[in-house]
């Protein structure tokens, strides 16, 4: 099932920027301007994310927040203010994250991608041909026999069944698992590839992109 995200930006290249950013990660999202039409696309559609920036015409992102809090789904702040009191204000009224501009495509990625991770429930297990993962138990099986992973480990594999066929770069793996500012062994990402590999048999499926990255392939 795909993930689809409402893009909440009146400047339109600004969402422009952000829709393309989406899409290239494999998101679906959908654009509006103002925060009346946010409120209304938010209640009328079916989203599991929102990007909702503060300063908009009509209602603000704050007021937008309040009456859309009831229908649970979660919101990332895009602001050009760095007010501590504003960003404190936005979380307390049930925000998962808050991120100034200009952000980097990369910090965006991140923090979206934790924030679906904490806040979907409804995917318990993934399954990629004859490897199943149970979320909730943390655990990993291959044919039915289970095989031991570390947590980061496990992460990887999880981002990778989260993101199969797409090219995913070592900047971005390193910063959805390790942490946006990581700052440890350069190789780290090399090395869990490697040795999920090696546990779980994949080394013709989980492929290498040169000067690129990883792309974990289905069947075809």
């Amino acid at each position: 099932m795909n993930t689809n995200i409402l893009i909440v930006e009146d400047d339109p290249h600004i969402a422009r920027l952000l829709q393309t950013t989406l899409s290239m990660s494999g998101y679906e999202s959908e654009i509006c301007s103002d925060g009346v039409t946010a409120v209304h696309r938010a209640t009328e559609g079916n989203f599991d994310l929102i990007l909702l920036d503060i300063m908009l015409p009509g209602m603000d992102g704050f007021a937008v927040m309040e009456q859309i809090r009831p229908l649970g789904i979660p919101v990332i702040f895009l602001t050009a203010m760095q007010d501590t009191l504003d960003k404190v204000h936005g979380l307390r009224l049930g925000a998962e994250d808050y991120i100034v501009k200009l952000f980097e495509a990369m910090e965006l990625l991140a923090r979206i991608e934790v924030v679906l991770r904490r806040t979907k429930r409804t995917e318990t297990t993934l399954t990629y041909e004859n490897i199943v993962v149970n979320l909730d138990q943390h655990t990993v099986e291959k044919d039915g026999i289970p095989v031991s992973l570390t947590p980061k480990e496990f992460d990887v594999l999880v981002f990778f069944m989260q993101n199969r066929d797409l090219a995913i770069t070592r900047e971005r793996l390193l910063s959805a698992v390790w942490g946006y500012e990581y700052e440890g062994e350069s190789r780290t990402v090399e090395i869990h590839v490697q040795t999920l590999r090696r546990k779980l048999g994949l080394q013709n499926k989980l492929v290498t992109i040169p000067k690129l990255g990883y792309r974990l392939e289905t069947l075809r």
